[in-house]
């Protein structure tokens, strides 16, 4: 099938997922003990194409009743691939995410050729546990290491001088056997980022992610001045002019992108070659994301990042929609190109609510 679509008649559905996550999730804006999923299928000519949207406070601006809400509207008012297209390239500024959920639904049916890659993509490692619990922490490092990650993602963002002795203890845990990935998940003003990554010796340390807040350009410009350490912004990024505005002020040395943010497959990958055209280097993934988004990004990010890859959201939570399920060989990813299923059963068992035209879906 072609990447164009045509303009053909659709029927929609939509569901609201609760995923709940094996262990909770710490950010600096709050613990998370679930997933709220939007799951979205588009059903032409007797061919079925998913996509999704994770939703989560302090990723964007969205909630996930507001996305429900918008979700349930498109369901209702799109008929063919050309008006959901049109309404959802309008939604793109203001609800992104949920635009995402329809929009790579759209490059599924399309059969874009990205969703058809195959290899192999090395994951990085979440650390959850804390300083405070050094048993329970070693425990949970050893055993990320055993299984081969080569890249540990630390969460800071609370207070610095806690954050330094987290970040301290895991790097002595690790004693050189991955890099390490901090990140800040906008939680410090700039006064507090500043004391953080004066502080922080540099060894074992692949960079720093968004300490300050999204917004907060002007931080952004100034800890650049003051790190001793690579940073990354992930948060300030929604668009690809914002990569743009990030090489302008020459305050990061990575840029992150999420699939959601950016609407379609192929923006998502112009999005990882205009970081490289700029310098800096790209890193992919959603650690906030079921195995369907995963998925996606996987395979946008096979050839174009070299990066450890953070969509390991689908690790989080027990309940996996694909079939078959994403295979993992130690710390990678193994895609082979073939198009997945979704398991109904799963979205039955998980939907808060649904919209739409299921019946046909069985």
């Amino acid at each position: 099938m072609s990447s164009v679509l045509s303009n053909s008649k659709i029927t929609l559905a939509a569901a609201r997922l609760r995923l709940p996550l094996t262990v909770p999730y710490r950010l600096a804006f709050g613990e998370q003990t679930h997933f709220d999923v939007l799951l979205v299928a588009v059903l032409s000519n007797g061919a079925v194409s998913w996509g999704e949207a994770t939703i989560l406070p302090g990723y964007t601006d969205e909630t996930i009743e507001q996305g429900w809400s918008l979700a349930k509207d498109l369901t209702d008012r799109c008929k063919t691939t050309h008006e959901l297209m049109s309404a959802c390239d309008k939604m793109l500024d203001s609800a992104p995410f949920t635009a995402t959920a329809f929009l790579t639904a759209l490059d599924w049916l399309a059969g874009n050729p990205i969703l058809q890659r195959r290899g192999r993509f090395e994951l990085l490692g979440t650390v959850n546990g804390k300083a405070d619990y050094r048993d329970k922490l070693e425990h949970e490092v050893e055993t990320l290491l055993n299984r081969g990650y080569k890249t540990l993602k630390v969460k800071i963002g609370w207070e610095p001088e806690v954050d330094l002795r987290q970040v301290n203890v895991v790097r002595d845990i690790v004693s050189g056997r991955a890099k390490l990935r901090v990140d800040g998940n906008q939680g410090y003003n700039r006064e507090q980022a500043i004391h953080f990554l004066s502080r922080l010796e540099p060894e074992d340390i692949e960079l720093v992610e968004q300490p300050c807040a999204a917004e907060d350009w002007d931080s952004a410009a100034a800890i650049a001045g003051v790190s001793k350490v690579p940073l990354m912004l992930d948060e300030s990024i929604y668009t690809l002019r914002d990569i743009d505005r990030a090489a302008g002020l020459k305050c990061a040395n990575y840029i992150k992108l999420k699939l959601m943010k950016l609407g379609r497959l192929n923006t998502l990958e112009n999005g990882l070659r205009q970081i490289s055209d700029h310098g800096m280097t790209a890193v992919l993934g959603n650690g906030v994301a079921t195995d369907l988004g995963c998925w996606m990004e996987l395979c946008v990010a096979l050839g174009n990042v070299t990066t450890a890859g953070e969509m390991n959201g689908f690790l989080k939570t027990p309940i996996q929609l694909l079939k078959p399920a994403l295979k993992c060989e130690g710390a990678s990813v193994v895609i082979d190109g073939s198009m997945p299923e979704i398991d109904l059963d799963a979205v039955r068992h998980n939907a808060v609510e649904r919209a739409g035209d299921w019946k046909e879906l069985g």
